[in-house]
């Protein structure tokens, strides 16, 4: 496959080569947590008596299962996320929404269904993706902290509460930024996968024959012949893939590069020898099931393994956040979730973002899942729909992406796309037995998830339609000023509007030259267009148009932003030459106006009631509009006007 030369350089490309070791780390410490820590619990989960389909422990199971999640980790983790979807990045964005935009980009016209459909599917998936995001803390650090029973069983009560401490601390830390949080974790987590590769190691000294699990035959051999058990183990399977999403949606903080000499040459590594040694310990006494992780370690080194694991598992909770703010900034830029305050947290490497409304959402949530489950095995049943949803969304967009963009041969990608999708199907349709025994909470969080974002979709399409009425034709407006200029007064200064677009009025100018019958000398009708793109370059920024006449001081700019950009009006303005604006452009005495929208609800049509109700409560959340686009509040006046939905 072809890139082309539409791709850009990474974060990390960009970054240069000193940079690469740095970035590296730091994707250790942020990226790899979730699927770093499976090993705790995934192995454990496939043979747990209490499983509603219950796998048996025998010799002949065991090296299927080893086998199973070994080439599942190549398949989806390796092939499908490092190897093909993360060669898919928008600029250096990855993640679903990242998906979204390439296919709004390089989608033929004509296909509107076709395109509605996976447009669908492509915000379903982030919001399968986000209610991930809220149970991947609660059991990855459920897990570690449940084996201080190993060392004490007299410790279960103090489970809980130190889960739910250790959540609130790192929630509270997450305004450093990733590249903080990752400096911070990612040593621990080079120490980490050495230690569980080392810890395999040694399981695997405890009976080598477990190697043969390997072999990609055990894993077809178990799926063929014992059909009716290893079906239902692949609801536990997937667990060893959870985190491969969000280190897709994290791409955007470190680079495609950094990301993939990590999980090559260290994390894949370590996590297929830790599976296997605890294969090796469970045929060598399958009492061990307990926990067998923790076994791998002698009896003097378990209280550090459980510390560090706990760190690992905290860890583990910082990549699916990071991979959560990222989703949310994207979603907030491509108009499917409110304006959200996003805080860029980096002035290396872009990318990197902190959400506090979403950071808070995750921390109520996580911490209320701790109370209520209160055991890793518990939230287990939950788990891997989600994960595996997201996935087989973000398989079935890359293969239509990758015949779109780089037009491979379709014969290449049917291949790909029935193997791997197979396989996805396959996980998805195991995961749907466990839906009555937890997997509806991931289900429920992500089709509220949904139904916010589609509503706030549809809602802002019609409160722009029904602005646009309101506002008028900006033509007409300015050449009612120019054909009558002596009727409305002309006070000295620069006045800026901002507005949604460049045809129609701001309700701001309008009301004061309609009740006040006033404009200012020099007058600035000004746009901010989100682009498909997460960056906009500096020199393509700003646009300027004097609208048929440069001598009456009226221009129109319109300024444009990447959806993961935070968009700063004074300084795109100041970027703009001074004879593009007949140099009169006073931007330190200038006044900003803003239209402020009252929204009430009205008994037109375009949607149904809850929606219209939901999109107004969701309406509160809206960040301010002048912290969003960077605007001096002592200059700043906000006038008001009312719009029915």
């Amino acid at each position: 496959m072809n890139n082309g030369a539409s791709l850009s350089k990474s974060p990390a490309a960009a970054a240069g080569h000193p940079l690469r070791l740095a970035l590296i780390v730091g994707a250790l410490g942020v990226v790899f947590g979730d699927i770093g820590t499976s090993p705790i619990y995934a192995l454990q989960t496939v043979f747990n008596p209490e499983d509603p389909h219950p796998i048996p422990l025998t010799t002949e199971n065991l090296y299927g299962v080893v086998s199973l999640i070994v080439w599942s980790v190549i398949l989806i983790v390796t092939i499908t996320y490092v190897l093909l979807a993360m060669r898919m990045d928008n600029d250096g964005e990855g993640g679903i929404m990242a998906l979204l935009t390439l296919l709004r980009r390089w989608a033929p016209k004509g296909r509107t269904r076709t395109v509605a459909i996976l447009s669908g599917l492509a915000v379903l998936g982030a919001a399968l993706f986000l209610g991930d995001s809220m149970i991947t803390p609660a059991i990855s650090v459920l897990s570690a902290v449940e084996g201080l029973k190993t060392i004490n069983p007299g410790l279960e009560e103090w489970v809980v509460p130190i889960t739910a401490t250790i959540l609130l601390i790192l929630f509270l830390i997450q305004k450093l930024g990733s590249s903080v949080v990752g400096r911070l974790f990612g040593p621990i987590m080079v120490v980490w996968f050495v230690v569980v590769g080392v810890l395999g190691l040694g399981g695997i000294l405890h009976d080598p024959q477990i190697l043969l699990a390997l072999l990609p035959t055990y894993a077809i051999g178990f799926m063929v012949s014992h059909f009716h058990i290893a079906f239902f183990a692949l609801a536990a399977v997937v667990l060893s893939v959870t985190g491969a999403e969000a280190l897709y949606a994290d791409m955007g903080h470190f680079g495609r590069k950094p990301i993939s000499i990590a999980w090559l040459f260290l994390v894949f590594p370590a996590l297929a020898l830790t599976y296997l040694g605890q294969g090796a310990l469970l045929l060598e006494d399958k009492a061990n099931m307990s926990a067998p992780f923790f076994l791998l370690a002698p009896e003097w080194g378990r209280i550090a393994l459980v510390i560090l694991a706990t760190a690992a598992t905290v860890i583990a909770s910082q990549s699916v956040i990071s991979g959560a703010f990222s989703v949310a900034a994207q979603a907030s830029g491509l108009g499917y979730l409110p304006r959200l305050r996003v805080t860029h947290t980096s002035s290396e490497t872009q990318g990197q973002v902190y959400v506090p409304w979403i950071n808070w959402l995750l921390m109520v949530s996580v911490i209320t899942l701790v109370f209520v489950f209160r055991s890793s095995a518990s939230l287990a049943f939950a788990y891997g729909m989600a994960v595996i949803g997201t996935i087989t969304i973000t398989t079935l967009l890359f293969f239509y992406l990758a015949r779109r963009r780089w037009k491979t041969p379709a014969w290449i990608l049917a291949i790909g796309a029935v193997l791997l999708l197979s396989v996805d199907l396959l996980f998805l349709a195991a995961n749907a037995t466990k839906f009555v025994h937890g997997a509806w909470l991931p289900l429920a969080i992500g089709l509220a998830a949904f139904i916010v974002m589609t509503t706030w979709q549809r809602g802002r399409a019609l409160i722009t339609a029904r602005r646009t009425e309101a506002e008028g034709s900006l033509t007409d407006f300015v050449r009612n000023l120019r054909t009558h200029p002596k009727l409305i007064d002309r006070v000295p200064g620069t006045a800026i509007f901002l507005n949604p677009g460049g045809t129609t009025t701001p309700l701001a100018l309008r009301a004061n030259v309609e009740h006040n019958h006033v404009r200012h000398a020099r007058v600035i009708i000004l746009s901010v267009d989100i682009q498909n793109v997460p960056r906009v370059p500096q020199s393509q920024r700003c646009t300027v148009d004097d609208l048929g006449d440069p001598t009456d001081g009226i221009l129109y700019i319109s300024a444009r932003f990447g959806y993961a950009e935070n968009p700063d009006i004074p300084r795109a303005l100041r970027s703009i030459p001074p004879h593009k604006t007949q140099g009169w452009l006073d931007l330190d005495n200038a006044t900003y106006f803003l239209s402020k929208i009252e929204l009430r609800e009205g008994r037109r049509g375009g949607m149904a009631l809850w929606r219209k109700r939901l999109f107004l409560a969701a309406s509160h959340i809206t960040t301010d509009a002048s912290d969003h686009f960077g605007l001096p509040r002592d200059r700043v006046i906000v006038m008001g006007s009312q719009i029915e939905l």
